[in-house]
């Protein structure tokens, strides 16, 4: 059965989360290396602190350590996908798990890209549910100041931009629900350009391998394995939008039967499910869930 596997990002976050997995030895070797890296402990953060867990700075590094070692583990059980990718932050963890860099220079460029969003002030993000796409595309495109952010399934997207043209495209439009996000600011949109800019400084000299495993990009989801391209695709993420709808109609067209999302929550699997019938969906964010699924 073709496999692939899919990463979480921000949002996907739970008290908790991990703490399982210190006892296994590998896993909490990631877990002090991290320590170092980060100047923090992501497993005090996610054991106590559900107020820094919220936090951008935190809740990124925090998922990205998580899932590179549920990565590690299923593959120690010799598990191996034929796809990969992930929701945002989540891209930074289908890159480690298709061999592109290792655990330290991942989890260096993420803890760069939380901080430097983290301190991106402006605007906001709002989820829609619920919605017409013609309608919602045509408002976006009459209203200054907002974009579409997350494209995550053809009834569930992500708005970003100010808080008055996010405003103004919620009254155009007939839709569900409407639910402002607490995030610091109006993440992958225009309005992040400077935290763009100084990320790809210091992105510039990273080298990015071939990938050993195919990577579909949120900004280009399509697969792809050459270096250099998913280093451009990286580079653009911050302010390019998410476009989970369509890596998710891109699974069937690689012959996709399972996506295994690993990391906290069911958000993506929810998601691949009302995009793809058909594939099957599981989730592996325990201990215990490695061990059913193994």
């Amino acid at each position: 059965m073709k496999t692939a596997w899919v990463f979480p990002g921000q949002g996907s976050q739970v008290l908790g989360m991990g703490v399982d997995l210190l006892a296994i030895d590998s896993a909490k070797a990631r877990f002090d290396r991290a320590a170092e890296i980060l100047g923090w402990s992501v497993i005090d953060i996610c054991q106590n602190d559900e107020v820094k867990l919220g936090n951008t700075r935190y809740t990124q590094p925090c998922l990205y350590v998580i899932e590179c070692i549920l990565v590690d583990l299923l593959k120690q059980c010799g598990l191996k996908p034929d796809a990969v990718a992930g929701h945002s932050l989540g891209e930074f963890v289908a890159l480690y798990a298709a061999e592109v860099f290792d655990f330290e220079t991942g989890l260096q460029l993420v803890k760069s890209r939380a901080e430097l969003m983290d301190l991106a002030s402006e605007g906001g993000m709002t989820a829609l549910l619920g919605f017409d796409r013609v309608q919602l595309e045509t408002a976006i495109a009459e209203t200054e100041g907002v974009v579409l952010a997350n494209d995550n399934s053809s009834a569930q997207a992500v708005i970003s931009g100010t808080a008055e043209g996010i405003a103004a495209v919620v009254t155009k439009i007939k839709l569900k629900r409407a639910i402002p996000l607490k995030v610091s600011g109006a993440f992958h949109s225009p309005m992040m350009a400077t935290a763009a800019t100084e990320f790809g400084k210091l992105l510039a000299p990273i080298v990015f391998h071939d990938a050993k495993i195919p990577v579909l990009s949120n900004v280009a989801p399509t697969a792809a394995t050459n270096g250099s391209e998913l280093k451009e695709r990286i580079d653009k993420q911050i302010t390019g939008s998410v476009r989970w709808r369509e890596i998710s109609l891109q699974l069937p067209e690689l012959g996709i039967q399972q996506a295994i999302e690993v990391g906290p929550g069911k958000v993506l699997g929810g998601l691949i499910k009302r995009t793809c019938e058909g594939i099957v969906v599981v989730q592996i964010g325990t201990r215990s869930d490695l061990e059913l699924l193994t």
